[in-house]
Formats: structure tokens, sequence, C-alpha cells
């Protein structure tokens, strides 16, 4: 692979990890001189290993950083020294938007470009072709150096961050369920129940639609005082079988939440108070209708049946 002035592509990637691994081989069988670094792992399969992130850096047209969240800053300013005023830092860590933007301050403050990259979907077995998204500054650049090697990038117009918040936003749902089917299954096992639990969530899951969303927003702010006390109790269930009721400790203080702030106003009392002479005032009224609600009943009773 070269650039348009006919010089190799040259792509740094710090970390090689099992993601950054996977993408540097693609990146290599893609024609890319590709520049490695990992203080615990040993450059191999066509990567030129270097001793540190600015090494790697020197000479790149484009730096991923692979690494983690915690080093995704000390690898930057460590890198920066060696990073030409063209090239593009692109960091590919799940961190928050929070360090994302930090990430994109200290790369401006240096005068370096910087793309904020999320991997929407498990590198191994996809490498260079996970899906991303990319926000800031250098977005559009990292995704046209690339696309044209087979990268599925989605460019995001917003700032360095916005990239972060979507993957993670969509995380608290994911890993948040996961993590639910995980403690469920933990606790039917303690239970002997686990074959029953699996078939059960695995028809729920296959017999979600569109409409799932909807009835489980509106039945879960609808019932939460009920689903409050229910989760309470299955959290001490799962005490009760030794299983750590994380998930449905975090469950039951939900339910609270929604149920406290579902509650009328103690201001409304007064209003509700006077207008106890209206309510008793209607009492006769409703108590001449009860011949009528009575001789409805056989009604009701013959359509039991149906």
């Amino acid at each position: 692979m070269v650039t348009q002035d006919h010089q190799t592509l040259v792509i740094a990637v710090l970390g090689l990890g099992e993601a950054g691994a996977a993408i540097a081989r693609d990146l290599t069988r893609a024609g890319v001189h590709v520049r490695g670094y990992d203080p615990a792992v040993t450059a191999a399969g066509g990567i030129t290993g270097t001793g540190g992130e600015a090494e790697a850096a020197r000479g790149a047209d484009l730096v991923l950083s692979v690494n983690s969240a915690k080093a995704a800053v000390d690898a930057l300013q460590a890198g920066l020294p060696g990073l030409r005023p063209d090239a593009v830092w692109a960091d590919l860590n799940t961190a928050s938007p929070g360090t994302k933007r930090q990430l994109a301050e200290i790369a401006s403050a240096a005068g370096a470009l910087f793309a904020d990259v999320a991997m929407m979907a498990p590198v191994p077995g996809r490498g260079l072709r996970v899906p991303m998204l990319a926000s800031g500054g250098a977005a559009v650049r990292y995704a046209a150096v690339l696309r044209p090697l087979g990268a599925d990038i989605e460019v995001l117009d917003g700032p360095a961050g916005l990239a972060a918040s979507k993957k993670l936003l969509r995380s608290v749902f994911y890993k948040g369920m996961a993590a639910a089917v995980v403690e469920a299954l933990d606790a039917a096992r303690a239970a002997g129940d686990e074959p029953w639990l699996r078939e059960h969530i695995a028809a729920e899951l296959a017999a979600a639609d569109a409409g799932t969303m909807e009835r489980i927003i509106e039945g879960t702010r609808r019932h939460a005082v009920r689903r409050g006390a229910e989760m309470e109790a299955a959290a001490d269930m799962l005490t009760d079988l030794g299983v750590p009721p994380l998930m449905a400790g975090a469950s039951r203080a939900l339910h609270e939440r929604l149920a406290r702030n579902a509650a009328p106003p103690a201001s409304s009392a007064p209003e509700r108070a006077s207008s106890a002479p209206e309510r008793a005032s209607s009492a006769p009224e409703r108590a001449s209708s009860a011949p009528e609600r009575a001789s409805s009943a056989p009604e009701r009773a013959g359509g039991l049946p149906e």
C-alpha cells in the first residue's frame, strides 16, 4: 500500500494484544509497513518492533493507540515527540468521552491531529474490518487512510468524545443485559433450575421485536413499586443461594428510584383533602346504582367460559 506521493504507507500500532495484533496483521497483509510497540509483547508476523511509543510513531502516517484506557494519556504524551506534523493519532481504546476530549486537547496543544475511534464489535475474527465509529478533527483523515484497506468506518460529525459516547451508551444496555443473564444463570444453577432458565431466556430473546422496547419502558415505569419489591425478594433469594445479588440489587434500586420520582408531591395533599365533601356527597348516587351493578353479575359470570 502506497500513499499519494508513492511512498509506502506506514502505520504504528501501540498495543499488540488481542485487538492490536489482529489489526496489525491485517495491515501487514494489505502491504502496509507496520511499526509496533508493546512493553509486554514482542512484535512478530512482519511487524517492525520498536523500543517505545515515540520510536514507533516516528515516520508513521497514522498511529493507532490500542493499549488500554488507563494507558491512553501516557501513550500519547510519550509518542508525541516522534509524531510527524501531518500524521494522525487515533485512539481506539474504550475510554470515557472525557478521556477522549482530554486526549484531543493534549494533541491539539502539541499541534497534532487526533481522532476518537470506537470499535463497535469484538475484533477477533474481524480484525481491521471491525465496525468503527470515528469523531474528532481528524476523523475524516483517519477514514481516508483505512477505508481503502477494507476498514468499516462511520465518520460522525462531531468532536472527540462523540464516538466514545455512542459506544458506551450502547454498552450500558449490552453489558448490563449480559451481566443480568450471567447472574440469573448463576442463581439458577445454584437452585438446580439452570436448563429451565436457559430455555426461558433464549425464548424471550428470540421473541423480541420492534415493540419490545416500548413495552419494557412503559411496564417498568408503571409497575415500579411492585417490581421493586419483587427484586428485593429476588435479591434475598440470591443471597440465600450464595450468589451475590449485584444486578438484582441494582434493579431494585432503579425501580425504587422510578417509584419515588413518580410519587405525587406532598403539596397536593390539601387539594385532595378539600375534595372529600364532594366525594361524600356522591355516596347516595353510588349507592343507588348498586342494584344495577348487581343485576349485571349473571351476565359476567356467563362469560367466564369464553
